[in-house]
């Protein structure tokens, strides 16, 4: 966990950095009269819930993000993540698991004309789970030697941290309400999978074996 801890550290400062300089070049930082608290936002992941109704897993989210003078937005981002995957057609395995999971990090907002209400954006999330997984598989003669390779595991502990390099666009649509999407590069820093050798899905990461790349789409409103 402090290896975790130190290699997101390094990447968190490593953004600030790099932020901080866009900010004075590219973005062109202007002193003006708006203040540095310009509020907060609330909301829900919508891709998440749907991709939940619609599969065997998915994530129900919602988000808390601080907007500091419209350009730097810390952010945390809190969830219920779960699977059901029930007599893989290939494997004959199930899969179970349901968990909470939290991801934290910033946001720079990187347009020239900062106050409009719409963003593009960059950001940086540290994200941790730990949950436990039922895994069984239905009886299965092996092929060549007909033993039984059934196997049940019940409860088994887990845990895994991970970084996320994210890209997204933050719409103004009417009054408060902002709609956007996140693209997201995913990394895991430290994990521990118990006796199962690589769970097929973790709360708040995915897939496994899947692509590394995720993706989210946010309902907020402006407080």
């Amino acid at each position: 966990m402090t290896r975790a801890i130190r290699i997101f550290t390094s990447i968190m400062a490593a953004f600030l950095l790099a932020s901080s300089a866009a900010a004075q070049g590219f973005l062109h930082w202007v002193e003006d009269s708006i203040p540095l608290f310009r509020g907060f936002a609330v909301g829900v992941d919508a891709a998440g819930a749907l991709q939940r109704q619609l599969s065997d897993y998915g994530q129900y989210e919602a988000t808390l993000r601080l907007n500091l003078h419209d350009q730097y937005f810390p952010a945390i981002e809190v969830g219920i993540g779960e699977a059901s995957h029930e007599d893989d057609e290939v494997t004959g395995i199930s899969y179970h698991t349901r968990a909470p999971y939290f991801r934290i990090g910033a946001d720079v907002n990187l347009m020239k004309n900062k106050h409009t209400g719409n963003r593009v954006f960059a950001g940086l999330r540290y994200g941790f789970t730990s949950y436990k997984v039922d895994i069984d598989r239905r009886p299965f003669p092996d092929p060549v030697w007909q033993w039984d390779t059934s196997f049940v595991v019940k409860d088994e502990s887990c845990y895994q941290h991970w970084a996320e390099v994210l890209f997204g666009i933050d719409a103004k649509v009417i009054g408060p309400l902002h709609m956007g999407w996140t693209v997201r590069y995913r990394r895991r820093l430290m994990h521990d999978d118990g006796l199962t050798d690589k769970t097929w899905y973790v709360p708040g990461y995915g897939i496994q074996e899947s692509t590394r790349l995720g993706y989210t789409f946010n309902v907020l409103i402006d407080i």
